[in-house]
């Protein structure tokens, strides 16, 4: 699953030592639910933040980090860009969330678990003029509420918001946990532009992405529990959605699984999450509730489907 505090631009700046390629990628902090983002030659990585205290409780997310590349193998930390409280219509819990830009403007679609008024989770969008922040909500109210949709009695079945924006400028925001969703959205990013829709994919549990290559367009997505990743084509951003398979197997010491896909300086990523991070010095290791993000090569086939991706700890070499 998926899983403010405005802080200055200045400090976000501020950089650890870099990370260097291996998986997990990073294993001094717990990283979750990637969303990747190429932009001006850099790659920005936008993660969730798992902070429980062990593994046998729940996730415990409070805030989204962001990680830049410019190879894919070295990564320096920007540290947290944004709260989920910073949406003051929201009470916590910073599950995943997706970065696009358009028109010199950053959208940042989270999920966050509404105030009592509108119990349940929620998807609200933020704004910046820089990738990197400060971000601020753009509307000052959640973009989707629980009562919106009655697909499902889960009160989480409106997460995993991720955007993909057509050759002519429209814009599609996917979402849901065991029914996948997607709607319209207007020029401005931050309305509706008619109703919810639902797809049909075989096995969806949650962790929509969508991508597109040539004249495919291909959704990937969590299926079945413990989750693996799936996939399917089309050739319109509307299906009907040819299902593929299975692309990336369990991954290991977590039951979940998110994916972003990006293609950069000429070659295509998977990057998903695992639990793999060992126990170090009597720090606690990583797991169900700890999970830690990790990137391999993405794969062709000939007829355009894809590879199945061969999960390595080796990493980008």
């Amino acid at each position: 699953m998926r899983k403010s505090l405005p802080l200055l631009l200045s400090s976000l700046l501020l950089t650890a030592t870099p990370a260097l390629a291996k998986n997990p990628l990073f294993e001094h902090v717990f990283t979750a639910d990637p969303a990747a983002m190429v932009h001006d030659g850099t790659v920005y990585l936008y993660t969730g933040h798992d902070e429980a205290p062990n593994n046998d409780r729940f996730f415990e997310m409070h805030d989204w980090l962001l990680f830049t590349s410019k190879d894919m193998k070295t990564w320096q930390e920007h540290g947290p860009i944004m709260r989920a409280t910073d949406f003051g219509w929201a009470k916590g819990d910073a599950w995943a969330a997706h970065m696009i830009e358009r028109d010199g403007k950053f959208y940042f679609y989270t999920t966050v678990r509404h105030k009592d008024d509108k119990p349940g989770f929620a998807v609200g969008v933020a704004v910046a003029d820089s990738p990197y922040g400060p971000f601020k909500d753009a509307i000052g109210k959640a973009l989707i509420t629980d009562d919106m949709t009655t697909h499902t009695p889960n009160d989480w079945d409106d997460i995993d918001p991720a955007v993909f924006i057509e050759e002519n400028g429209d814009a599609y925001m996917f979402f849901g946990n065991l029914v996948p969703k997607y709607v319209k959205l207007k020029d401005n990013m931050v309305e509706l532009d008619g109703e919810i829709k639902t797809m049909n994919l075989p096995n969806f549990t949650e962790a929509l992405w969508v991508h597109k290559k040539d004249d495919n367009y291909y959704v990937s997505y969590a299926c079945e529990f413990p989750e693996k990743i799936c996939y399917a084509m089309s050739k319109s951003i509307h299906g009907p959605w040819e299902y593929k398979g299975i692309l990336n197997e369990i991954a290991g010491n977590t039951e979940t699984n998110h994916q972003s896909i990006i293609e950069f300086n000429g070659k295509s990523y998977f990057i998903y999450h695992t639990g793999a991070v060992p126990s170090r010095d009597g720090k606690p290791s990583g797991g169900r509730f700890r999970r830690s993000v990790a990137i391999d090569r993405l794969y062709y086939n000939e007829d355009g489907s894809l590879k199945r991706v061969v999960m390595t700890s080796e990493g980008i070499q």
